[in-house]
């Protein structure tokens, strides 16, 4: 079992993950309002100490720890380090995203330290963010000064507050005033104190605010957690280190996009060309801002160039480039500055509009683009004394040695892509078999047809539908007919908003029967063909109950074709069909084809 210490937005973050398994799990928190809704998720609440933690893992049988406490939880991040260690559980910790330290700041390792600062430093009034606990730790300033404590409006808050004696009128709460920079300048403090907090804590916020109103700004460093735990900072990175520490907890495994190799394979390669050290792993930042470290199988060092190697990980997921080795050779530019995509082995051309890349350039997509340049741009800045120059731009050549042969078994050929697969990924991982990487397959089809000034698209479930419904439009280009999959609700939606001015869309019986019930996602193991609804579809077109009884004892839909005498059913199948579809293409003309084992096509 899964034992997550959540009560923060980070908890929440964590839950959303661990429910993706659809398995239990343990979800503790130390306060009950602090409880969430989980769909897997067992909920205990009240605090724990190190003896009835270690006796709850024991009984429970915790194989893994996610830790996404709040990082001044300083004594709940203790037990888990105790009990880890004697139990010998591994523990994740969600760590927020903090920015970088502004050195305009007062930083503090301890509250000592912050009570020292004071006396030498002494404020009149201290606006105080640090919470009820931190009242105590304060006391010989606020006893001696006047000083304001923002606190929750909560009767256990109250009572701390109470117990130590300190002035209740000074009490304000996280309740009353909307905006940080209205409350400041109402209370006009010489200072303000506040713990770093990370982005999901407010921290950016309330120090924009001081400085616009330039008032002093005293800050409490996080704690320093325990370094056996493992720190993620994102959604991605969680997953993946639940799968490596507990690997029976989701039932299919996540993996990276060929940009997000192409990211690290560059960022390893230019670290190593201005430094001459290799690296046997690199962090990089995905899209969503998160971070994320990836082996670095090889780097071989030239003269001028330096080359490194990622293993492609797809996880579960069904990917071509699975196992494959993305290759990125790196050399400075002394004539031109920026970043330059240059056209290695495997990857392929750019040779139609509509992609987003210029027409002759390798297939490296926008995000991927952007990933390498932004790591390019961080590794120029942190070793400016290894540059030979202030303007020294980088060539990046991203290769795939199979690529080519790949490339066969994609769409690329069909988008004017030769030469090679393309560099792809949005969100930079795989999820397996991939809803995201299916629907950008399928936006960046479409965007190539718009380019061709394609006005009518037709829409198909797969090859074999494509096939006979090709004999409809023999003059349309290859790339007005694109396959959908399942996904019949999000092609849809993603031709209105391309604003395509008709929309055919082809169908054989089986997904057609999901679709007529409302479903916009006919994959198998998402719904089943529904005999009742077929039943009732049956009695609406006025069919006898011996029909009705010979659908009750169908195991596929396409056996409707020989039990049904007529085209009364098939009709009223395309009108439901249409009743679904057609709100979703509101602007357009949709057409829907229901097509037979034969290939012999109806419409409306």
């Amino acid at each position: 079992m899964l034992l997550i210490f959540g009560g923060t937005t980070e908890g929440k973050k964590i839950a959303a993950v661990c429910d993706e398994a659809g398995k239990s799990y343990y979800y503790s928190t130390k306060e009950n309002y602090q409880k969430i809704e989980s769909a897997h998720g067992i909920i205990r609440t009240g605090n724990l100490d190190s003896d009835s933690l270690e006796s709850f893992c024991e009984e429970k049988n915790i194989q893994l720890i996610i830790n996404g406490a709040h990082p001044f939880a300083e004594t709940l991040h203790q037990n888990i380090s105790i009990v880890s260690q004697k139990l010998n559980i591994p523990v994740i910790r969600y760590e927020r995203q903090y920015p970088q330290r502004d050195a305009d700041l007062h930083w503090f390792d301890s509250y000592e330290a912050i009570l020292h600062f004071l006396t030498k430093n002494p404020f009149n009034s201290l606006l105080a963010l640090t919470g009820v606990n931190t009242i105590a730790k304060l006391k010989p300033y606020w006893s001696q000064h006047n000083c304001i404590f923002r606190i929750l409006e909560r009767e256990e808050s109250l009572s701390i507050a109470k117990k130590e004696g300190f002035p209740m009128q000074n009490l304000i709460f996280y309740e009353s005033v909307e905006k940080e920079e209205t409350l400041f300048a109402q209370l006009k403090p010489q200072a303000i104190l506040t713990k770093e907090s990370g982005n999901s804590g407010g921290f950016n916020e309330k120090i924009l605010a001081a400085k616009k109103l330039g008032i002093p700004i005293l800050v409490i460093k996080k704690p320093i957690l325990d370094s056996a735990f493992i720190l993620v900072n994102g959604e991605y990175g969680l997953r993946k280190e639940i799968e490596k520490k507990f690997p029976d907890f989701f039932p299919l495994k996540t993996g990276y996009t060929t940009g997000t190799c192409a990211t690290a394979a560059t960022k390893a390669a230019l670290f190593t060309l201005l430094t001459k050290e290799k690296r046997e792993n690199v962090n990089i930042t995905l899209p969503n801002g998160e971070q994320i470290q990836l082996a670095i199988a090889w780097t071989r060092i030239e003269e001028n160039a330096v080359s490194c190697g990622v293993v492609k990980d797809a996880g579960d997921d069904p990917d071509i480039t699975n196992g494959q080795e993305i290759i990125s050779t790196v050399q400075l530019n002394l004539t031109e500055t920026g970043v330059h995509f240059l056209h290695g082995k495997g990857v392929g051309i750019v040779t139609l509009p509509g992609l987003g890349i210029p027409i002759g350039e390798p297939a490296i997509n926008a995000t991927p683009r952007k990933m390498i340049e932004q790591e390019i741009q961080q590794l120029l800045i942190a070793h400016q004394k290894q540059l030979p120059t202030s303007h020294t731009g980088v060539n990046v050549t991203i290769s795939v040695p199979d690529g080519e042969k790949l490339a066969l078994k994609t769409f690329n050929p069909k988008l004017g892509i030769t030469g090679g697969i393309s560099i792809i990924g949005t969100s930079g991982i795989v999820k397996p078999f991939s809803f995201e990487a299916f629907i950008e397959s399928i936006h960046r089809e479409m965007n190539v047809a718009k380019a061709l000034d394609c006005k009518h698209l037709v829409v198909n479930s797969g090859a074999k539908s494509e096939r006979y419904i090709k004999a409809v439009y023999p003059a349309f280009l290859s790339q007005a007919f694109i396959h959908y999959g399942n996904f019949i609700g999000e092609t849809i939606k993603l031709a209105a908003e391309l604003e395509f001015e008709e929309l055919t869309l082809g169908i054989m019986l089986g997904k057609a029967v999901k679709l007529a019930e409302g479903h916009l996602d006919t994959h198998s193991k998402k719904t089943i063909m529904n005999k009742d609804f077929l039943i009732k579809m049956a009695r609406e077109a006025n069919y006898s109950e011996d029909i009705c009884e010979k659908i009750q004892q169908i195991t596929l839909a396409r056996q409707l074709w020989e039990i049904i005498p007529d085209t009364r059913f098939f009709s009223l199948l395309i009108q439901k069909c249409h009743k679904v579809c057609n709100p979703l293409f509101p602007q357009g003309k949709l057409l829907i084809f229901l097509i037979d084992e034969e290939g012999k096509i109806m419409n409306l």
